[in-house]
């Protein structure tokens, strides 16, 4: 299945989700993700703000906070086609709500992308060699290339958005795990 198929059977399904299961499913997978030695020795992780019909990243943040861990967010320059983290200290004030739902911090402190221990990354697809499907921007994909950034890049999804194969590029790049509400799921490093 080409990307633009698989990317169109992906939200078809996380369209389907009603909203007390993706409230309920998020919390599963939040707890998953909050147990992780990853996140345990993590000081600053990096998570996106949900898009509508996402996992919700929300109770993750909030827990991230109580355990006074630095949250970044990706911050996107639409003219420059890429993001950088910055430190946000709120999810109510400081974020502008864009196009299709994308929530884009307005201020924020950058954070040195060599600093970041944990990245908590979306995608739409996901396979089980760590392959990942995002939006088409490759955004996430130019940001895991730079060579400074050393963290541990963590796939947030649910377990419907695990496939058997997703197709990929000689530019995509692939996460060290995933976080379901199901589990969590290790590869091995290339």
């Amino acid at each position: 299945m080409d990307k633009q198929r698989l990317r169109q059977q992906i939200r078809t399904q996380l369209k389907a989700i009603t909203p007390q299961q993706r409230i309920d499913m998020s919390h599963k997978a939040c707890k998953n993700l909050v147990d992780t030695p990853e996140f345990r020795d993590a000081n600053t992780v990096m998570a996106f703000l949900s898009m509508p019909h996402e996992i919700e990243t929300a109770p993750f943040i909030l827990y991230a906070w109580q355990h006074n861990k630095t949250v970044a967010v990706p911050k996107i320059s639409w003219q420059q086609r890429h993001m950088i983290a910055v430190v946000i200290n709120s999810l109510e004030t400081g974020i502008a709500t864009e196009a299709g739902g994308l929530r884009n911090p307005v201020t924020g402190i950058p954070v040195p992308i060599e600093d970041i221990d944990l990245v908590v990354t979306p995608g739409l697809a996901f396979d089980s060699k760590g392959n990942r499907l995002g939006r088409g921007g490759s955004y996430y994909d130019r940001f895991f290339s730079n060579e400074k950034l050393r963290a541990v890049k963590c796939a947030f999804a649910f377990s419907e958005q695990i496939v058997d194969d997703v197709p990929i590029t000689d530019s995509d790049r692939s996460v060290d795990m995933i976080v379901t509400e199901k589990g969590v799921i290790h590869f091995s490093k290339k």
